[in-house]
């Protein structure tokens, strides 16, 4: 089994800053892409920014060039610096992973969630 813990979120006002981290734990042979979601109230989830391993990233157009997510391989680790913050990034934000488990099987897995709200 394998866990996702994020942690990092909380309350900004406009224009501040927080950095989100999630860290995998458990059966892990290697990790794929890592990336981080979010969900705001009424709305579906979606993607905001993903990496792989290798460091190849990509960003939903509404965060490009405020947010800047990368990753710790050594520590299976992702990280999600949010600068310029704006009401309108406050969601639930969710991490996700493509986790090798074994030689053969690739499992996807989410974190539980990490609350950011941007106040006006």
């Amino acid at each position: 089994q394998v866990q996702l813990v994020e942690s990092g979120g909380g309350l900004v006002q406009a224009g501040g800053s927080l950095r989100l981290s999630c860290a995998a734990s458990g059966r892990i042979f290697s990790i794929n892409t890592m990336g981080w979601y979010r969900q705001a109230p009424g709305k579906q989830r979606d993607l905001v920014a993903s990496i792989t391993r290798g460091g190849t990233t990509v960003y939903t157009d509404s965060v490009r060039g405020r947010f800047t997510i990368s990753r710790d391989n050594a520590k299976n680790t992702v990280y999600l610096q949010m600068n310029s913050l704006k009401p309108e990034d406050t969601a639930i934000y969710y991490c996700n992973a493509d986790v090798k488990v074994s030689w053969t099987s690739l499992l996807n897995y989410w974190g539980q969630g990490t609350q950011v709200t941007v106040s006006s």
